[in-house]
């Protein structure tokens, strides 16, 4: 397990990261979410005994990490592909890493052939592909069979069959018992890869749970409707019987419209007492993306001046007891949000 307390680490005048706590568990694949220069890499560093923490402190295991005897053999981590000497083959390269941490050598043959580099063993590093990094990134952090993985972007180069594999990875890595911990930007793969998520910016801390709780806690409900498209009046006839409902109802570019405010079944009942048919009327399922854009909003340093995601926002709407709401005026929270910060859900609410 890797435990952060109060982790903080200056550079001068710049705080990188101030006072993060979170727990990074075992049995399950823990993301490391942020926008760039949330501090995620420092923090990372920091776990590994690369840098020295202005004040707080992190162990692995309950120790921190310069203290673990043969610590190569207990943690495994990916933070730069390319920190790797050009004139050697892939094959001296994790030898002499086997040799300077007491690894057998037999486990070269293993990790090579695990991450699927064997025909291309004796083949010089300067010479391989940003995928092909990886993979050998990754079959160094492997090599001691560590019980303790870090993987900074890790799918970074990747073909979508290498992705898989990355995919595929860690989740049986976790489900031998390991800690795998992930930082990605990549949040489609998080979605599928994750189990729990670890959300930082500005160095600071804003959520520390389960993928499934994150969504719900950072998204808002609402349905999706439509009717015949060559009745222009029905889709007329229909946002004004809602919105004399309480509902609020926005055009979307396909021609469907966006109801916030009422359940589905309340959305099913007035269409049918104002007589208008529906093609479809449908849950929206918001993403990781959109709930992790959603918190992160204002947090980010560099923005295009053209912002492709103003449009994707939903406009906030009344609060209402129907679960379709949104909450109004709503912003990033200023104190972390943890899972038990958050009330279980019901089943109907799931």
């Amino acid at each position: 397990m890797i435990e952060a307390v109060g982790l903080t680490k200056r550079y001068g005048d710049k705080t990188a990261v101030d006072d993060l706590s979170f727990q990074v568990r075992p049995g399950m694949v823990t993301g490391f979410l942020g926008p760039n220069g949330s501090g995620k890499s420092t923090t990372m560093r920091m776990v590994l005994g690369l840098d020295t923490p202005t004040a707080g402190h992190v162990t692995v295991n309950g120790y921190p990490y310069r203290r673990l005897p043969n610590a190569p053999r207990h943690v495994g981590a990916l933070l730069d592909a390319k920190a790797v000497h050009g004139g050697r083959d892939a094959y001296r390269h994790l030898l002499s890493i086997a040799q300077l941490s007491g690894i057998p050598a037999h486990r070269v043959d293993d990790v090579l052939q695990l991450v699927g580099l064997s025909e291309v063993a004796g083949r010089r590093t300067k010479g391989f592909s940003l995928g092909m990094g990886q993979r050998l990134g990754i079959a160094a952090a492997l090599l001691g069979d560590p019980q303790v993985l870090l993987f900074d972007e890790p799918v970074n180069g990747l073909d979508p069959e290498g992705i898989l594999w990355v995919r595929n990875l860690m989740k049986s890595l976790a489900a031998e018992g390991r800690t795998v911990f992930v930082s990605s930007h990549l949040m489609s793969e998080m979605a599928l890869t994750a189990d729990h998520l670890v959300v930082i910016a500005r160095g600071r801390l804003l959520a520390d749970m389960s993928v499934r709780e994150f969504i719900a806690a950072n998204s808002a409900g609402f349905a999706r409707v439509r009717v015949p498209d060559t009745d222009e009046g029905q889709r007329e006839k229909l946002t004004a019987a809602l919105t004399a409902a309480g509902a609020q109802v926005l055009p979307e570019q396909d021609g469907a419209v966006r109801v916030t405010g009422l359940p589905l079944p309340r959305i099913s009942d007035v269409a049918h007492e104002a007589g208008v048919r529906l093609w479809e009327l449908s849950p929206h399922h918001a993403s990781l993306e959109e709930a992790y854009m959603r918190l992160t909003q204002g947090m980010v340093d560099y923005r295009s001046t053209a912002d492709p995601q103003i449009g994707m926002r939903p406009e906030p709407a009344p609060g209402r007891e129907d679960g379709w709401d949104d909450e109004p005026g709503w912003s990033p929270p200023q104190q972390p949000v943890h899972a038990s910060d958050r009330p279980t859900l019901t089943e109907d609410a799931r």
